[in-house]
């Protein structure tokens, strides 16, 4: 009887040491886990999103460049006028040689009509025109015309000014009425933009701006 007793305490205890021993190793192993996971959010761990670094920009698409206006070309007056010439027979903006002053450095072009139809004048005009001058719908046509002014600072300097008449068209009852709107910048940045290329050879964005 003793005999047996003892072989029964004997197995108790050691159920009792391998539960506990059980029991140790699982907490011991849960507190590694936890540490580890801790540190994977300063990137210890890289199959979790917070340990992967920081993705500053990466795709995004480059801020656009907003040209001075008016522009300094390292260019003299007379090599600006040809390569402006160039752009605007690029751009099939025609001269007003009536208006124009080519002496004086003054070019004005006749008017370029850049949407037709009431869906696309009304969403064209919204990037060339101000928004506060479009209220409601009607608009059946956009155009501008651009005023280009080329002064020359020194020998080798020369000023590009730009500026753009908008204007937009509605079709009504009374007739047709052309109404003046004022400029976003947009068609003055898109001239610039164009002249920058053909004098450098780059575009404005890998220009530096003066």
């Amino acid at each position: 009887m003793r005999r047996v007793l003892t072989i029964g305490f004997t197995l108790i205890l050691i159920a009792t040491s391998a539960l506990a021993q059980e029991k140790g190793v699982d907490t011991q192993n849960e507190r590694i886990r936890d540490v580890g996971a801790e540190r994977g959010t300063n990137g210890a761990k890289t199959n979790v999103g917070t340990g992967r670094g920081i993705d500053f920009g990466k795709g995004r698409t480059p801020a656009t460049v907003e040209l001075p206006n008016p522009y300094r070309f390292t260019a003299r007056r007379d090599a600006v006028i040809e390569a402006l010439k160039e752009v605007l027979r690029e751009r099939k903006l025609t001269l007003d040689t009536a208006a124009s002053k080519p002496d004086e450095g003054i070019f004005i072009t006749q008017p370029y009509t850049f949407a037709k139809g009431t869906i696309v004048a009304t969403s064209e005009l919204s990037r060339y025109a101000e928004a506060s001058d479009l209220p409601g719908t009607g608009w059946t046509r956009g155009r501008y015309t651009l005023i280009i002014e080329v002064q020359p600072v020194d020998g080798t300097t020369t000023n590009v000014a730009v500026n753009a008449r908008v204007e937009g068209r509605t079709d009504g009852i009374s007739g047709t009425e052309w109404v003046t709107l004022r400029s976003t910048g947009a068609a003055e940045q898109e001239m610039l933009r164009a002249l920058v290329e053909k004098l450098t050879g780059s575009t404005a964005e890998g220009v530096t701006v003066p």
